[in-house]
């Protein structure tokens, strides 16, 4: 331990990197708080001492208030006990009440899987039943039933919910005792997912309340500057926050690594600038010749698997016998696969894993000796999240996060402080999003009819909205005044929780679909003549067919890439609120946006090899974003104080695209769910100004936040440029990768005398919010009508399967295809088919397994047969889901 400990110091002051070192924080080491509790079941207080467990203060604070009935969210650290602090109040209630049932939300399978092996354990040790069980697209069709009716504690995902929501009589037992719902790494539940998610949390609370059951709710999330308020909107419900970790741990050493610290970008040395991912291999190398247990985040798959790659190479050419004990870790592999990597890691067989984030959540692989983070993984929660993999309660441990060129690691590196200091991102849900609720209520619709008071209650609609729906033929209304869903298909099956449009392109090659895109995506990566990279392998657009919404793609190998441009035009609709901080006011509305997508340029690394230009129809759409004024003195004082040609609007520009590329510091967004426009006069304003907007349909909620925390945006901008070492401007400061003017015109000292301007207006950081009310004379509500599948007969309600001939084989091939033997699985499956050809799910297995080999054209093939003979089939509408969004 003394050698490892030594070894783990070596690294900061190795002579190869410490003139990279832009800052060492060591975090102490910290003991563990204890805490009795009072009136504790007996077979609890039994479990903790045989198995000699003490609570820390948290886990008994998030016992007392969940047992008092109210509904707690706990955001400790990795590694602190959440699972036991959410489990043991669980686990005291369904003692106590043998009918006591339990739902537990996982954002991924790994998780819902670990924690099944966590609850099978305290059924085995409480003596409990309980019967655990996930319910998933994997989940045998065999022991669904079963589930269903005997199991108290489930455990399932958003998008699963999401499609057997409509099947609740068959869930009467389980909702009617439903006693608590559990939502683990609830930060996760952000943007157009977590509002998406939220909308369904609503819907899973109506029909739990038709059954007479009201659930108290327990939620666990990293940590974020706004915890409550995150869990209000993603359940509708008020929250205790327990924060205070009282887990022990071991000193921890956190490295911010600057690869770019001692260079300086000029035109003549651009091509020469360090490589992050070559930097990484090296220190990732380093600690594990120093048999220091390794785990190396990465921003992509490609890169988790070149660094292994790479670094196998090199371990091969010090230690040969090292070089098996070198692994990748993604989502793309077998379950099988990760599995094994997961129990190598922690039983220490593995020396040092590269992955993407799919390590990043609570899947048990122990605990690290260090963790390399390679580029900021893009929130502050996921940095200590992955950060959190490393360290054991009493030793030491290290996290290195190796910095890219972009503004947000520049930041960091040159702002410890921030990066150390208290939480400062918000996770963002926006319950205003129309289109959002729109498809949601036609779901609920579906699963149970809903009174106007049900409509006002859960979604926030009146009567005159329903009405509107009437007539629309979305939904109809009963003599009973109440409002049904008007069409045969689940609506649920034609909305994903990912994305806000069902307007999705396949990326096709040779037949076989790579992946999918909506259309703002496709215009941006796939248009025609586009470079695509998927999987590692480059492709280029050969055409698209608009109709069938399809991009055939063909691969080819190239030593160049596409960048594509456009120009945006912006409209403001209407003023919803102002913000003034002193003189400084930050308006907030509803915008038009236009973006028009005209031509494209090859690029072999800076330099341009050719221009060709685009004929695709301009995208508009209606969103909501902030903006604000810059007055005429100021143009005049920028064009005397810099007299050359643009300095004031490559100025503007410079703040829009600085401004956004600090945004995820502050709201929990990627860049690219953002938007900006900056401009010297906008009819709208009559004066300069630079407007940034959410880059979604209706708007996610990321800049009405932002608009919030606007000082404190503008004061880590002027900390960024002011660190920033560059003359004319870079990529660590005002140039953006996705600036569809080709980052032109920019003037770094004109942005920064723009920011300095609007942070002198400043006098009232808190700032007032004033809402504006604008009356709209015969303005009616658009309704957002869901897409529906037309279903040429009523469904019947569905029934469990008498036992037939084709039941038996099919039970026969599922067997099969758990243990792989797809041949001999598929030829059953055939048979079937060829005895039956209405049967649904030997379609939908037939699908699966394609899909397990990769090909993916003929599953969705044999998918949308299944659903076509029966559109509420579970296992192909999971899968459907996987292969199309």
């Amino acid at each position: 331990m003394a050698k490892k400990l030594k070894a783990i110091d070596t690294f900061k002051n190795d002579i190869n990197y410490r003139d990279k070192i832009a800052h060492v924080e060591t975090i102490p080491a910290k003991e563990a708080k204890f805490k009795k509790i009072d009136g504790l079941n007996d077979v609890l207080i039994k479990y903790l001492e045989s198995n000699g467990i003490k609570l820390y203060c948290h886990q008994a604070d998030a016992y007392e208030h969940s047992k008092n009935g109210e509904n707690i969210i706990i955001t400790t650290p990795t590694a602190s006990g959440k699972t036991l602090a959410f489990n043991l109040p669980i686990m005291d209630t369904l003692i106590e009440n043998d009918e006591a049932t339990a739902l537990y939300i996982y954002p991924a399978k790994a998780l819902a899987n670990d924690q099944l092996n966590v609850l099978k354990g305290l059924e085995k040790d409480l003596e409990l039943n309980l019967n655990p069980n996930t319910y998933d697209g994997d989940t045998p069709k065999s022991k669904r039933a079963s589930i269903r009716s005997s199991s108290r504690c489930v455990l399932t995902n958003p998008y699963q919910l999401h499609l057997i929501l409509a099947w609740h009589h068959q869930w009467k037992k389980f909702y009617k005792n439903l006693k608590y719902i559990v939502i683990d790494e609830s930060h996760f539940y952000k943007g157009v997912f977590g509002s998406n998610v939220a909308y369904l949390i609503k819907r899973l609370k109506r029909i739990a309340n038709h059954y007479g059951a009201k659930p108290q709710f327990i939620l666990s999330s990293a940590t974020l500057a706004n915890p409550l308020e995150l869990a209000n909107k993603l359940t509708g419900e008020e929250f205790v926050l327990v924060d205070n970790d009282t887990s022990p741990s071991g000193e921890k050493d956190f490295i911010l690594y600057n690869p770019f610290k001692n260079y300086r970008r000029r035109a003549k040395n651009a091509t020469e600038a360090p490589s992050v991912h070559l930097e990484t291999e090296r220190i990732f190398l380093y600690l594990m010749l120093k048999q220091i247990q390794t785990l190396c985040f990465t921003v992509s798959r490609k890169t988790a698997e070149l660094i292994a790659r790479w670094s196998k190479h090199d371990m091969n050419q010090i230690k040969p016998k090292w070089t098996e004990r070198i692994a990748a870790y993604r989502a793309g592999y077998l379950a099988e696969e990760r599995r094994d990597i997961e129990n190598k890691l922690k039983s220490g067989e593995y020396l040092g894993v590269t992955c993407t984030n799919a390590l990043e959540m609570g899947i048990d692989i122990g605990s690290l000796d260090a963790v390399v983070i390679s580029g900021f993984p893009g929130t502050m929660i996921s940095t200590w999240q992955q950060s959190g993999r490393a360290g054991r309660s009493n030793q030491k441990s290290l996290a290195i996060l190796v910095a890219f060129e972009n503004q947000l690691d520049q930041y960091f590196m040159n702002n410890p402080k921030f990066f150390f200091d208290k939480p400062h991102e918000n996770a963002i849900i926006d319950l205003n999003n129309n289109i959002l609720r729109d498809a949601h209520l036609a779901c609920a619709a579906y699963e149970l009819p809903i009174t106007i008071e049900e409509g006002k209650k859960y979604f926030g609609v009146d009567k005159e909205i329903l009405d509107k729906f009437s007539r629309d033929r979305i939904l109809r209304r009963t003599p009973q005044n109440q409002y049904i869903y008007n069409h045969n298909d689940n609506p649920a099956f034609n909305h994903s929780l990912d994305q806000l449009s069902n307007e999705t392109f396949m990326i096709m090659n040779r037949g076989k679909v790579l992946e999918t895109m909506d259309r703002s995506q496709m215009y941006r990566e796939a248009h025609e003549g586009a470079i695509l990279i998927n999987k590692g392998e480059t492709y280029r657009v050969e055409n698209i067919n608009f109709s069938k919404k399809i991009v055939n793609v063909v691969k080819e190998d190239v030593d160049y890439h596409t960048m594509v441009l456009h120009d945006t035009a912006i409209n403001i609709d209407k003023k919803i609120s102002k913000t003034r901080y002193g003189n400084l006011t930050i308006n907030f509305g509803e915008l038009t946006v236009t973006e028009d997508y005209y031509k494209y340029k090859l690029m072999q690394y800076s330099k341009v090899l050719g221009v060709n230009m685009l004929d695709l129809k301009p995208l508009k759409f209606k969103t909501k974003g902030l903006w604000f004024t810059v007055p005429e003195d100021v143009k005049n004082a920028i064009e005397k104080e810099f007299p050359e040609d643009e300095s004031y609007p490559g100025g503007l520009h410079g703040a829009e695209h600085a401004l956004i590329g600090l945004f995820p510091l502050h709201v929990m967004c990627d860049r690219f769910d953002i938007g900006g426009l900056s401009t010297d006069y906008h009819p709208d304003t009559q004066e300069a100004s630079v407007f940034i907007y959410d880059a979604y349909e209706g708007g996610m909620g990321i800049t009405e936040k932002a608009a919030d925390v606007f000082v404190d945006l503008l004061k880590s901008t002027r900390d960024l440029l002011e660190n920033c070492d560059c003359k004319e401007g870079c990529p660590s400061c005002i140039y953006s990768p996705k600036c569809g003017n080709d980052n032109k015109p920019l003037n770094k000292n004109t942005t920064k005398y723009i920011i300095d301007y609007l942070l002198s207006q400043v006098e009232d950081e808190e700032g007032v919010k004033e809402i504006i009310v604008e009356e709209k004379p015969n303005k009616k509500e658009i309704i957002h009508k869901p897409k529906i599948k037309k279903v040429e007969k009523p469904k019947k309600p569905q029934k469990e399967p008498t036992v037939n001939e084709e039941d038996i084989l099919y039970e026969e091939a599922y067997d099969l295809y758990v243990q792989e033997d797809y041949f001999l699985a598929k030829d059953i499956l055939n048979d079937i088919i060829a005895k039956n050809s209405r049967y649904a799910d030997a379609y939908a297995l037939l699908g699966r397994i394609l899909y397990r080999q990769g090909d993916k054209s003929g599953a969705v093939m044999f998918t949308k047969k299944a659903l076509s003979i029966d559109s509420a089939n579970e296992m192909a509408s999971e899968l459907l889901f996987e292969l199309e969004y």
